[in-house]
């Protein structure tokens, strides 16, 4: 009885509790240096750390929070960039489905 109960909440939680995809904006840096690292002049360094063994994470600039990545290949292509990584947030990781270089805005100057 227990176990038939069990297995039809954790059914109807994951009915009830869709995961939607989001994007978000910001850099990849590394654990070892973290919020310290989520700029562009860190990136000899964060390629070091990751070849060293070191897991890469997101930097999301909205929250001031660092998330682990589940596609650390992809991350490892936009080391140095500001990225948008697009997936789903659960708990402190982002399952990445894409990461590719965030849309800059350029301000025109009007004389």
């Amino acid at each position: 009885m227990l176990r038939r109960t069990t297995i039809t909440l954790v059914v109807l939680l994951m009915a009830g509790l869709p995961l939607y995809a989001a994007e978000w904006t910001g850099w990849i840096t590394d654990e070892h240096c973290g919020t310290k690292g989520a700029s562009s002049g860190h990136k000899s360094c964060a390629v070091k750390c990751a070849k060293d063994g070191a897991a890469l994470l997101f930097y999301n600039t909205a929250d001031e929070k660092l998330y682990k990545l589940s596609d650390q290949d992809a991350a490892k292509k936009h080391i140095g960039e500001n990225v948008k990584v697009v997936g789903t947030l659960g708990g402190e990781t982002i399952t990445v489905e894409s990461i590719g270089a965030a849309e800059t805005k350029h301000e025109h100057e009007h004389h």
